[in-house]
């Protein structure tokens, strides 16, 4: 008997420590469930996916849960991913897409865990494909190369791999070629205008193209100037007698009150320090006066559109002033090279004297002076460049005591070709 009653102590002794354990976990497990409350996971507006364009995107999300949560993806694909991918009740995170380079469209799944149980609801992320494309910069107006020799970038944006072709290729040279970019050369022009069309095409997808025009204009020619730009002026600007005889130089206006327009020709000519500083060039019906009475003016050309160093022709038109009953100025016109280049001839004497005719006919007269021959002179320059200016001066800056004291100058069409 005695033995039995120390078991049935110890047996006792068992269900009481088991029934304590009972009631620890019991009060552990309410306190937990109290504390984290009602499982809940949610994505802020409920979205189930995203669709992206090729040029990728980065959009977040707001999760509210009082769980630990994961972003997992159903796929393998480097081109997107969640950020973070995990988090502890709520937060935020965000999916990033990658630009699609490719031309096939893409998609990826996303599972959300939510304290280790995967949600029912996936996420699904769809992305256009890239779309085969070839742009050249400019092609609607196309690309040009000086007549005298120079070179023209021709710049790409593509997401395909391609080749050229020329229409007309004879007189291209390709300098240098990239991915983005080809440069072509084309010496001096000596012919008439030509043209060529590039055609870029796709090398896998030969539907895929674009094309430009290059153009070169004539490069022998690269100076004609017939100053039909001051006969407006000059006819409609209310002085009178503005008639197109020689002698009528009423309302001829002076450099420098000539517009920014006709400025913006490149013609200049030079202050003349013995005439108040004024700049003696003057506005014809048509064409340019040098001078006045007692002071020389000049006539200085824009600077020559050539490329390297070339040797050149000058070709223009002189008419000396003679009054209406034929007193004659000087008739010496001096020419200069500014910049670079020597010029042939370094003083003209302009004899081609008119004989104005007394039957009311002076103006047609006149005009149709220029078209004689004795009109009409040349000179070279050799090593002409850039920089070269061409000067024509009528007489010389001070005229009081020289002569006649008067060296007037009517100058038109004045034409610079390049000798091939």
């Amino acid at each position: 008997m005695k033995n039995y009653k120390f078991i049935n102590r110890k047996l006792k002794g068992i269900l009481v420590f088991s029934l304590f354990l009972a009631s620890v976990t019991f009060f552990t497990a309410c306190v937990k469930s109290e504390e984290e409350g009602t499982p809940y996971f949610k994505i802020e507006d409920n979205p189930t996916g995203l669709s992206a364009s090729t040029k990728g995107v980065s959009q977040s999300y707001t999760v509210r849960s009082n769980r630990p949560w994961k972003i997992v993806a159903k796929g393998d694909g480097d081109w997107i991913k969640a950020f973070p991918a995990e988090g502890e009740d709520d937060g935020i995170f965000k999916i990033i897409v990658d630009e699609n380079t490719t031309f096939d469209k893409r998609s990826m799944q996303f599972a959300f865990v939510v304290d280790g149980e995967e949600q029912p609801v996936l996420f699904t992320v769809d992305q256009d494909a890239n779309i085969p494309s070839i742009v050249i910069a400019g092609a609607a107006s196309g690309a040009s190369i000086v007549g005298t020799g120079g070179t023209c970038d021709i710049n790409i944006t593509s997401n395909v791999d391609w080749t050229y072709s020329l229409s007309d290729s004879n007189w291209l040279t390709l300098q240098s070629l990239s991915p983005s970019k080809v440069t072509f050369a084309a010496g001096l022009n000596t012919g008439d205008s030509r043209s060529a069309v590039m055609t870029i095409t796709a090398k896998d997808l030969p539907g895929v193209t674009a094309s430009i025009t290059i153009t070169q204009a004539s490069g022998v020619v690269i100076l004609n100037e017939d100053f039909s730009w001051l006969e407006h002026y000059y006819l409609n600007s209310g002085s009178s007698p503005n008639s197109y005889a020689f002698y009528n130089t009423t309302g001829a206006k002076r450099y420098d009150s000539w517009t920014d327009d006709e400025k913006a020709h490149g013609w200049t000519s030079t202050n003349n320090s013995f005439s108040s500083n004024q700049p003696l060039l003057y506005a014809g019906p048509g064409f340019a006066k040098l001078g006045k009475t007692t002071y020389g003016g000049d006539l200085i050309s824009p600077k020559l559109n050539i490329v390297g160093t070339k040797n050149v022709k000058v070709t223009f038109k002189a008419v000396p002033y003679e009054t209406a009953t034929g007193t004659k100025d000087d008739n010496y016109l001096n020419i200069f090279v500014l910049g670079a280049g020597t010029p042939s001839v370094t003083q003209f004497v302009i004899d081609n004297w008119p004989v104005y005719p007394t039957d009311g006919t002076v103006e047609t007269y006149c005009q149709n002076f220029w078209k004689q021959p004795e009109a009409t002179r040349t000179f070279t320059i050799t090593g002409a460049t850039s920089a070269t200016q061409i000067k024509f001066l009528g007489g010389d800056y001070n005229l009081s005591g020289v002569g006649a004291g008067k060296n007037r100058i009517f100058l038109d069409d004045i034409k610079v070709e390049i000798i091939p």
